[in-house]
């Protein structure tokens, strides 16, 4: 099997991209660590060397070990043994080949034995890692909680949590889920309660679907404030296993990613260190924290579907029927090619929201450090609002196309592929989390309507639009109807000033916007390198007809059409009966 970074130019190509120069300069301070670790990089184009090594290397890893194991692990899975998950065998040789490559903790800074990587090497890295097996994927990149520590914690923290992920390999989980607290967090109750008598804070409570929950390190979801039953009264809390003091009550059963262990847990007089302050584990802390996990599975997201398109190409092109391989009917290569098609464009989507989440992280970095100047403070502020509502966009969009394209590369496979002879029929279960956890399909758009309300998505629909040539100019006309139509029908359903009818239309108006940009990003991806012309061409195509679709849905509804979806159960069972 081909090295997974090699097989895939798109990484080389987006790391090309002009904004992963800014981001050098500021996350290596003008390369002076470069003085103090002889691993780090002298200039921009060492730095660039170094990503691309390393990531070639995960790539061979990903394609020799993790990719080979992944059946295996989904027939074996983990298992309790003495209140102790116990991962697969493959599942621990690839935690195993990825630790002894140096690569926990990856985006760290270097004093805590981190690379000081930027996120955008750290979701290539995991973007590869989900296409060898979306399972492991979560373990893996559970790291992003040593990233929150990093970002919060104080720096006897730091100091004590941080070096053991490069050094002792821990795992990592975020613990928020509850069963009465799903994706409403502001309901969790497991109790933190500070002990006078010890100087710490004690744990007690339930949480339960929680990933990799029986981790090393956890960041723990808890209320801290008595008396209170909203956001305002929880904080965030590091728990260690070597206290020994949390039970595994219940490893879940599930439809995929059955490597990954899903846990109930149960905190019994756990002692706990608090992340920050008080109240703001929710409203600041965790918010964090789920727009990291957003991201990666954005990542996963994309790897699930970039496997099932290599499954359906390769069956395709080893298929014959009434005397020629399937890949020749039209049928099977339009299905094939829009893959492809769908693909380059949530590549082009995800890495651009993680240059704008490197960048707004890194001028928060810097801000430690120095006073930032008027031009910086004002370019933080601006990759915040667009983070802020590109992260729930890449979740959505990444999610939901991952969902169909694994659901069209197994309808290619035909009857095999509902069989376990192909991988398909695990990476099909696989694809379908994506879109439920770190939030649902359903809430990713309400976080990402702000995109459409505060007009931070038009904005940058047109800062693109400035930016594509003229010899683009029949797609540029396309993508510009595309956005006049969008900013109507957008203009139309916000001037009504019904809340509800917002909502209900929401998850059309921010999927228009997704269509556009995801439009423009390839055309301007054309512009850098030819290769991506054909993709830009038919996706922008197929776009247009789906917003259409959704413009001239939303353009005939009537607010009172309402009340026609509001159905009672009585009037359920009369209209199926």
């Amino acid at each position: 099997m081909d090295n997974f970074f090699k097989d895939t130019p798109d990484f080389k190509f987006h790391l090309e991209h002009p904004i992963v120069q800014k981001i050098i300069k500021l996350k290596e301070r003008n390369f002076e660590e470069s003085e103090q670790f002889d691993y780090a990089p002298l200039n921009h184009d060492d730095a660039i060397d170094s990503y691309e090594k390393i990531l070639e290397i995960v790539g061979g890893i990903c394609s020799e070990t993790i990719a080979a194991n992944a059946e295996s692990v989904d027939i074996e899975g983990p298992h309790i043994e003495n209140n102790e998950v116990v991962y697969a065998k493959g599942t621990t040789a690839n935690y195993k080949a990825l630790y002894e490559a140096g690569l926990i903790g990856m985006s760290l800074p270097r004093k805590y034995g981190g690379l000081n990587f930027p996120l955008l090497t750290y979701v290539m890295a995991a973007e590869m890692v989900s296409r060898a097996d979306a399972g492991f994927a979560n373990i893996w990149g559970l790291q992003d909680c040593a990233e929150t520590i990093c970002e919060f914690g104080s720096d006897e923290q730091k100091e004590k949590y941080l070096p053991r992920f490069n050094r002792d390999g821990v795992t990592a989980a975020m613990v928020l889920t509850e069963p009465d607290a799903g994706s409403d967090l502001q309901s969790v109750k497991l109790k933190a309660t500070y002990s006078e008598e010890k100087q710490i804070w004690i744990l007690n409570g339930v949480k339960r679907f929680i990933t990799n929950g029986d981790a090393d390190i956890s960041l723990v979801l808890a209320r801290s404030e008595e008396n209170t039953s909203d956001a305002r009264g929880l904080s965030m809390f590091i728990y260690d296993r070597n206290n020994h003091a949390v039970e595994v009550r219940h490893l879940e059963k599930k439809l995929g990613i059955k490597g990954s262990p899903t846990c109930e847990l149960v905190f019994k007089d756990a002692p706990a260190e608090l992340v920050g302050k008080q109240r703001f584990g929710l409203i600041k802390y965790v918010m964090a924290l789920m727009n990291s996990a957003r991201l990666g599975v954005g990542a996963q997201s994309v790897g699930i579907a970039d496997a099932a398109f290599r499954e359906a190409l390769k069956y395709a092109e080893d298929r014959a029927q009434f005397g020629k391989v399937i890949i020749k009917f039209p049928a099977v290569y339009e299905m094939i090619t829009n893959m492809k098609v769908r693909i380059d464009a949530l590549r082009s989507l995800l890495y651009e929201t993680t240059g704008f989440v490197d960048l707004s992280k890194a001028y928060g970095e810097a801000m430690k450090e120095r006073k930032l100047e008027k031009e910086e403070r004002l370019e933080m502020k601006a990759y915040e609002k667009l983070s802020n509502v590109f992260t729930p966009l890449i979740k959505l969009t990444a999610s939901e196309t991952c969902n169909t394209i694994a659901y069209d590369s197994l309808q290619i496979h035909g009857g095999t592929g509902f069989m376990k002879d192909f991988p398909i029929e695990r990476i099909y279960r696989d694809a379908r989390i994506t879109s439920i956890y770190e939030g649902t399909t359903q809430l990713q758009a309400i976080a990402a309507i702000k995109g459409v309300t505060t007009g931070v998505f038009l904005e940058q629909i047109r800062k693109y639009d400035s930016e594509v040539l003229e010899d683009n100019y029949l797609l540029k006309g396309k993508l510009q109807e595309m956005t006049l139509r969008y900013e109507e029908i957008s203009e139309k359903v916000i001037n009504l000033d019904s809340i509800e009818l917002l909502d209900f239309h929401t998850r059309r108006l921010v999927e228009m916007a997704g269509n556009i940009i995801m439009g423009y990003l390839l055309v301007l991806n054309s512009q850098r390198n030819e290769s991506f012309t054909k993709s830009a061409k038919l996706y922008v195509n197929l776009v247009v007809s789906e917003n259409i679709e959704k413009y001239n849905y939303m353009n005939n509804f009537e607010t009172e059409d309402l009340a026609l979806y509001k159905l009672e159960n009585s009037e359920v069972l009369e209209t199926t009966i």
